[in-house]
């Protein structure tokens, strides 16, 4: 499975036209991806037919967030099952650095019926596997997106498959460094059931770039081949 970022209605119209298989929507990709606004939501469900998820992040400070900052992100959610989305992608964690589970549980409250990604908030955990271990009991958290903690991604590829392993119910998907040069390695060794790219794919590798529809097929097609 392959997901791509997209910021725009233009990028959502090429991640389907290049071949992959889910879009991750999101705003401000210069502050890692905040929630767009509820008419993107609504045109992109609208322009394609590949499953669209939501990034539910009120800002880019962290992922630590306050009763009143839960209570939005609830209604986000909320509102975006109301467009019609295939499902929602945040991720809580506590100043220790490990996953807020009160407020974990009061956002699957509002997610019944959809696709639940946690994202790499999970990567700024103390320990990752844990992270993931506490994930799977959860059976509406369906992905975790992952570069197997901070850092290189290949250097994190042990923690990646311990992750894989441990993850039941859960797709782990690979991303946060992921590109044309490493996706074998990646996909050799993790053994992962999906990849995950944001600027990877667009010109310039810049969060201000289109997205390269040539870059794009040439990653769909070296993924398909290596399945």
């Amino acid at each position: 499975m392959i997901e791509i970022i997209a910021a725009t209605i233009e990028d959502v119209k090429r991640i389907e036209k290049s071949g992959a298989d889910r879009i991750e929507l999101v705003s401000a990709l210069s502050e890692g991806g905040l929630t767009p606004s509820y008419s993107l939501i609504k045109r992109a469900v609208q322009s394609v037919n590949i499953p669209v998820n939501v990034m539910i992040r009120p800002h880019g400070k962290s992922f630590t967030y306050t009763d009143e900052e839960i209570e939005l992100m609830v209604e986000d959610i909320t509102i975006a099952k109301k467009l019609n989305v295939n499902g929602v992608v945040f991720g809580v964690i506590n100043k220790n650095n490990e996953i807020c589970v009160p407020s974990l549980e009061k956002l699957l409250k509002a997610c019944d019926g959809i696709d639940v990604t946690f994202h790499r908030a999970i990567d700024e955990l103390v320990d990752p596997v844990k992270g993931i271990e506490v994930l799977t009991n959860y059976s509406q958290i369906k992905n975790v997106l992952t570069s197997g903690g901070m850092g290189d991604i290949l250097k994190n590829i042990p923690i990646i498959k311990k992750m894989v392993k441990k993850s039941k119910h859960i797709n782990v998907i690979a991303g946060g460094g992921l590109n044309l040069e490493n996706i074998k390695e990646i996909i050799e060794k993790t053994k992962a059931p999906a990849y995950h790219f944001g600027t990877a794919i667009r010109n310039d590798k810049s969060v201000f770039g289109e997205i390269d529809t040539d870059i794009l097929k040439l990653l769909v097609n070296t993924i398909n081949k290596q399945k």
